[in-house]
């Protein structure tokens, strides 16, 4: 069975340009990584939770603030390694910098037995689409292209 995820696509107008709130993930393995590295913010839906719930609540937890509504369901898409991601877009705004994730515990460095923290999320930035088509994870651009396509026929 497939691994399922739920996420929020935050977009705002800017100078008359579509801009999308991409996150990057935190801890080593990331550190390094830019290109196809970011995503939406989304995790994993929980045991008999709703999928715009879990949306809603990774959003929170990754991004230290609520997001309201309204928001608009986009296809579905699938990752590389099977993962299939349910996404919503709503428009609002936020200072990317003033974000504040929740964190998650590895063995670091590898083989220590020692154990480290770091944030889900280690930085948010917004991104017009050609530059959040080079930054996003390549399966999740279709979710930047049905948007902006909502918005031009809005």
């Amino acid at each position: 069975m497939p691994k399922i995820s739920a996420g929020l696509l935050l977009y705002r107008t800017r100078d008359g340009a579509l801009e999308f709130l991409l996150v990057h993930p935190g801890g080593p393995f990331w550190k390094n990584k830019d290109g196809g590295a970011w995503t939406i913010p989304k995790g994993e839906i929980g045991d008999n939770e709703e999928p715009l719930a879990a949306a809603i609540r990774e959003f929170e937890e990754e991004l230290g603030f609520a997001p309201s509504g309204p928001f608009v369901e986009l296809t579905p898409i699938k990752q590389k390694g099977g993962k299939v991601v349910h996404a919503w877009a709503f428009e609002g705004d936020c200072n990317p910098t003033q974000i504040k994730s929740n964190t998650f515990s590895m063995e670091w460095p590898p083989r220590s037995g020692k154990q480290a923290e770091f944030p889900e999320v280690d930085r948010a930035e917004f991104f017009k689409l050609e530059a959040a088509k080079e930054k996003i994870n390549q399966a999740q651009i279709p979710l930047l292209e049905e948007l902006q396509r909502r918005v031009e026929n809005h």
